[in-house]
């Protein structure tokens, strides 16, 4: 008999499973709270439930958190980033990324096995999109951590789509993991402490803007001028950015939420006050931020990182034009925490 995955299911779909196992519905709700609420790894931790209960999971049922497999284990020198490479039963493998801020603890969600989006920059899509991820391996990857984190009596309190691969490309699954974490009984984390990035695929942020959660919308951007953002980002030739910027204004509108522009500093291509001002008259009058991100190098693309003097000059340029402007943290800089760095290294390595 082939087993079926419960962790990834809904309280509804779990009572609807279990029922016709003899397993009333009170019971799917101690399994749910098991699961979302106190992180448990095994049938056997759920306590509460009968010798019976617990003999009928085991027969049935899965749990991909017991199954994963720990390929790399990073951790940053300053403590405040930590890093694994997870590999799941098929053979494929993903990367999350923990880290611990003054607000608390964020973790950094990949969607998809590699990317399809092709983006000159990025080390996501070296090898490709093999395929994307269900919502229990999404789930998975933030109660890997938060079982370290419980010992602690500490929790996550804020996960990012921003890892490997186009959530919008695997919107269903990406909504019904943060649905999950939402719940009460999961681990409560508000929708506004949740943040989907995106390349700019159009009918992904017209979906989340018609569901109307309050769920942080991210654009990477990365260049305002069609002939430079296609070059970097191919997704640019089917979605063009004035059109995606045009959704994300929607999406503001509908949702009350500030829209995130993404933009990694390229030295030499990107990085000009002439592209700061070009980016400031895209962006006057928005309710916007942008979010400026010193690019990590990737040997295997050929990009080089800006100097500190351009990453200044360029805030600044923007800062001048009234735009609210950031220059985002770097964490973990030392241990690949880059979007796709780790897994690449790692495939790179087996060859």
């Amino acid at each position: 008999m082939i087993k079926q995955e419960l962790f990834g299911m809904t309280l509804q779909e779990m009572q609807d499973t279990l029922l016709p196992l003899g397993m009333k519905k009170f019971r799917a709700e101690q399994v749910f709270r098991w699961l979302y609420e106190k992180a448990a790894n095994s049938f056997e931790e759920m306590t509460n439930l009968s010798k019976n209960d617990i003999n009928i999971l085991q027969e049935n049922f899965t749990l991909i958190t017991n199954e994963i497999e720990v390929l790399r284990d990073l951790k940053s020198n300053d403590g405040l980033t930590h890093k694994v490479l997870l590999g799941f039963p098929d053979g494929t493998s993903v990367e999350t990324v923990c880290m611990h801020h003054d607000y608390g603890y964020s973790v950094c969600l990949s969607s998809q096995v590699g990317c399809s989006m092709g983006c000159t920059f990025c080390a996501s899509g070296l090898h490709g999109l093999e395929r994307n991820l269900t919502c229990g391996e999404i789930l998975a990857q933030v109660y890997y951590f938060q079982r370290f984190l419980a010992m602690q009596e500490a929790r996550v309190s804020r996960v990012v789509l921003m890892g490997s691969g186009e959530p919008m490309l695997n919107l269903d699954n990406v909504l019904k993991a943060l649905d999950i974490l939402h719940e009460e009984h999961g681990q409560c984390i508000g929708y506004r402490n949740m943040t989907i990035s995106t390349c700019g695929v159009i009918p992904g942020i017209r979906k989340m803007t018609e569901m109307g959660r309050t769920i942080n919308l991210a654009i990477s951007l990365h260049a305002a001028s069609d002939e430079l953002r296609t070059s970097l980002m191919p997704i640019n030739k089917t979605y063009n950015y004035l059109e995606v910027i045009k959704a994300a204004d929607e999406y503001a509108t509908e949702n009350g939420r500030q829209v995130m522009y993404e933009y990694i500093l390229l030295a030499g291509i990107n990085d000009s006050i002439e592209d700061a001002k070009i980016l400031a008259n895209t962006m006057k009058h928005k309710n916007v931020v942008i979010n400026l991100i010193p690019a990590n190098p990737v040997p295997e693309k050929g990009f080089m990182r800006p100097s500190g003097n351009a990453v200044d000059r360029f805030f600044k340029a923007l800062k001048e034009q009234k735009i609210n402007v950031t220059v985002r943290k770097e964490m973990g800089k030392e241990i690949d925490a880059a979007c796709g760095q780790l897994r690449a290294s790692t495939l790179v390595g087996g060859e």
